[in-house]
């Protein structure tokens, strides 16, 4: 069995990429209200300050700052996950391994984290939440894009495209 390495810092900030195991499935935004839901219940229990997130039709991103002496965002993705899957019906083909856990095979089994190291790092990744639905042909601009936190943070942090 493989050691997954990850970087845990007490109230650090991340960015974190969270994918379906289909890729081109349109589930988190037909369930948009469930993931809302799965994921106030757990923000509910495990406080995060959330700096920015998009939902896409196959994946979400986002930059979480955990609460001082917190390192624990590995629990909070699990229960996101968990919770998701277990109020979506008929959705996600199991392969053998994933029934053998009992997961239904809706997200990839892990997630990718990057911890923020400073300030243009932070804007780096707020500016890439903001605008992957444009990267992705979804959307012109990104204040279009209705699952994305950038009405909330506003254009001040977004000023320019990523790479101009």
């Amino acid at each position: 069995m493989s050691r997954y390495r990850r970087l845990y810092v007490p109230g650090g900030t991340y960015f974190f990429t969270v994918n379906l195991a289909k890729r081109g499935s349109t589930a988190l935004i037909d369930e948009i209200d469930l993931l809302r839901a799965v994921y106030a219940s757990v923000i509910r229990e495990h406080p995060v300050q959330c700096d920015a997130m998009v939902v896409l039709p196959d994946h979400i991103h986002a930059v979480w700052t955990l609460p001082n002496g917190d390192d624990d965002f590995s629990i909070r993705w699990k229960k996101i996950k968990g919770r998701f899957s277990q109020h979506c019906k008929g959705m996600g083909t199991p392969s053998r391994s994933q029934a053998a856990r009992g997961e239904k095979g809706i997200w990839q089994r892990r997630f990718w984290e990057h911890a923020i190291r400073n300030v243009d790092d932070f804007r780096a990744h707020l500016e890439y939440c903001h605008w992957n639905p444009v990267k992705h042909g979804l959307v012109q601009r990104p204040e279009d894009w209705p699952f994305s936190s950038f009405r909330r943070v506003g254009p001040s942090l977004v000023r320019v495209k990523p790479g101009n």
